[in-house]
């Protein structure tokens, strides 16, 4: 089985060229977002990938700590931020399980296009739950690979094994949600383009 670091550094470059796929969707998510975050926000994006979105953000808040499992992706997003003078983020190479924080530390915390890549999103799920404040907010977009393409659990561990593909969970977007709510988070907003599409949900801890 492939580890996931070691195929996401050597993805990261194509990775920061590549256009995104549906760019009309990706600044509908930015713009959302954007209408929740305050200038004296304290911020963790975890898989925080080549850093876009994170610059993206960092002028709408005090701080963004901005973690990813790829070295690779890190240098390129701490290159990328010196480039456009972005000097209130934070990028280091840390998984989420990893990293070590207090409870109520975070105002706000993003992970975009990552749920379905751990193995243990429900414990992730739980721990930004105590990571953030009252009132806080933790923003995700997701694959629910489980609505359309089923027959992928079957077809992932064989990518994996000769990899080709990191390891992908499949489950359905009830499941997520279900997964949120057992947290302790209330789905303060939801949306999703199209079938097949990304989950996006802006999920709130109660004050």
């Amino acid at each position: 089985m492939v580890q996931a670091h070691k195929f996401w550094d050597k993805m990261a470059d194509g990775y920061s060229k590549k256009p995104v796929a549906d760019e009309e969707s990706y600044q509908k998510k930015i713009e959302v977002t954007r209408g929740y975050l305050r200038p004296d926000m304290e911020v963790l994006e975890f898989g925080c990938g080549t850093g876009e979105t994170a610059i993206s953000h960092a002028p709408y808040v005090k701080h963004i700590q901005a973690i990813d499992i790829s070295s690779r992706m890190i240098e390129i997003a701490q290159g990328k931020a010196a480039a456009s003078n972005v000097n209130n983020v934070t990028f280091t190479r840390a998984a989420i399980d990893e990293l070590s924080v207090p409870d109520q530390t975070f105002d706000a915390v993003l992970g975009l296009s990552i749920l379905h890549l751990l193995e243990n999103k429900e414990d992730v799920i739980s721990k930004i739950w105590k990571m953030l404040k009252p009132g806080g907010i933790f923003v995700s977009s997701t694959a629910c690979i489980g609505d359309t393409l089923n027959v992928f659990k079957f077809i992932a561990p064989i990518g994996e094994f000769f990899r080709l593909l990191p390891p992908i969970k499949v489950f359905k977007r009830s499941e997520l949600e279900e997964n949120l709510k057992n947290a302790g988070f209330d789905s303060d907003y939801q949306w999703q383009p199209g079938s097949g599409k990304a989950v996006f949900i802006v999920a709130k801890k109660a004050a």
